[in-house]
């Protein structure tokens, strides 16, 4: 069963043992490359757009006459050919999202978290030691846990009532802080260490569970 140390707890080095079932499950490449096209898809605007023919300004009067004029007839100097016309085909609002069933985006969860259990990479932050916003205090924590390479980029995922510790993180450089709710599998991989508060890694367990049947047809 995978485990990890506590930082920021007084006295002896701390262990939290790790769910095996979220923590140790086997790393699939497929879903968490489907799942990772999802998030980012989903946070695309999708606002990009051009103007057609019709909705260019200008171009009502017919630029010449029909024939006699030796040059090719023309209806509108907004047409696409013409330089200040219209585009064709061009980008128009759209969403990009698309679905990723609930069991194959638990699965990917858990290939990510797994990743880090495995590598040693995950640390459980004891958020009692943060009474008030203490930038200096965050840096710290994070420069004495023992790592063979350095901290950063660092996630350090929290309950939404520990503000404090997310406070004291927030202003560190390539750190990010974000509540279990929102933790996606890009963030994760994106990290090259994670920091979970207590509460954050119960929370994340859940999210991680097996669908049942009920949520498996829902």
């Amino acid at each position: 069963m995978p485990d990890a140390p506590v930082l920021g707890h007084a006295g002896t080095a701390k262990k939290v043992k790790l769910d095996d079932s979220a923590f140790g499950a086997r790393f699939s490449g497929p879903l968490v490359h489907q799942s990772v096209r999802a998030e980012q898809a989903a946070r695309r605007r999708g606002t990009a757009a051009t103007k057609t023919r019709g909705k260019v300004s200008g171009g009502g009067a017919k630029p010449w006459r029909q024939k006699g004029t030796g040059r090719a007839r023309a209806g509108s100097s907004r047409s696409p050919i013409w330089t200040g016309g219209g585009t064709v085909f061009g980008p128009q609002p759209r969403s990009y999202t698309f679905k990723v069933n609930r069991k194959e985006q638990r699965a990917a969860l858990r290939s990510a978290l797994s990743l880090h259990a495995g590598r040693g990479s995950i640390a459980i932050l004891d958020a009692s030691a943060f009474t008030e916003p203490k930038t200096r205090q965050a840096l710290d924590l994070l420069e004495d846990w023992k790592l063979p390479t350095e901290p950063w980029p660092a996630l350090v995922v929290l309950a939404p009532e520990e503000s404090a510790a997310a406070l004291s993180f927030r202003n560190l450089a390539r750190v990010a802080v974000l509540t279990a709710e929102n933790v996606g599998v890009a963030d994760l991989l994106g990290a090259a260490t994670l920091l979970i508060s207590e509460p954050a890694l119960q929370a994340l367990t859940v999210r991680t569970a097996k669908p049942t049947r009920g949520e498996a047809a829902a």
